[in-house]
């Protein structure tokens, strides 16, 4: 049986001057590669609190902040920041300048009971991995269905799909602890680009990690959802939903439904 994952949901305000000039001088140790955002708050969280930076993670805004969820209690979080690279514990607003604690971090929520109905909103990068690598979902299912003089689809309509099989537990495969944790009730695509990614291969000895930039779907996906399973969804939570999890992507914001 599984264990429901112990979540706190973390606030931190970055310092945008901070977080602009660590982005500068990463771009220029690594000459020819560029930095987008989510590589280098990832960056930052790793190098503030090692194998601890917490995940999913969501950067709103320079004014809304950043949100997280993370296994790590008051009294371990602190600990893990006292521990810090000072310039990056700043540099995300986990100190401030004076010393101060910078950032505010609270229980979350585990035990939801079957067929409460909440109002979500996730950032999501809808893609599938194929043998041409990874493809946006809405320009795949466009080829599958003939190209532009096929039947026509609706991108909204494409995404919701994606993320309904994604979050659905399979029949003939073996249940991943996430999957079939809620009902979709309502799915809209609330705000869409096409962004480029930054993901680096593993290093090789004496060698530094090389960075490849992704093209592909950058989209926020709101509605509403039912429970299904309590367990499930706490899982789901702590995992994030899609790929890039690691680096903005994936992570559910709930909202009482009505």
């Amino acid at each position: 049986m599984s264990t429901t994952p112990q979540l706190h949901l973390l606030h931190l305000q970055p310092d945008a001057r901070l977080l602009a000039a660590w982005m500068a001088r990463h771009q220029a140790r690594h000459a020819r590669q560029s930095t987008d955002l989510g590589d280098a708050l990832h960056g930052l969280l790793r190098a503030a609190l090692g194998t601890h930076a917490p995940q999913p993670f969501r950067y709103l805004d320079e004014h809304r902040g950043l949100l997280a969820y993370t296994g790590l209690d008051a009294q371990a979080f602190e600990a893990h920041v006292a521990s810090a690279d000072p310039l990056a514990a700043q540099a995300l607003g986990l100190c401030l300048a004076d010393g101060r604690q910078g950032y505010r971090l609270r229980p979350f929520p585990n035990q939801w009971a079957p067929g409460h109905e909440l109002n979500f909103d996730v950032r999501v990068r809808p893609a599938v991995r194929g043998a041409k690598g990874e493809q946006d979902a809405f320009l795949l299912a466009v080829a599958q269905a003939g190209g532009p003089q096929g039947a026509p689809l609706q991108r909204e309509a494409v995404y919701a799909g994606w993320l309904r099989q994604h979050l659905s537990a399979p029949q003939d495969a073996e249940r991943q602890p996430w999957q079939g944790a809620v009902e979709l009730l309502d799915v809209r695509l609330s705000a869409f680009a096409r962004s480029k990614v930054l993901r680096r291969t593993q290093a090789q000895t004496g060698q530094e990690r090389k960075g490849k930039a992704i093209e592909g779907p950058d989209a926020v996906l709101t509605g509403r959802l039912r429970v299904a399973d309590t367990t499930a969804f706490a899982h789901l939570l702590a995992r994030g939903v899609g790929r890039h999890r690691s680096f903005g992507f994936g992570m559910l914001l709930l909202q009482p439904a009505g």
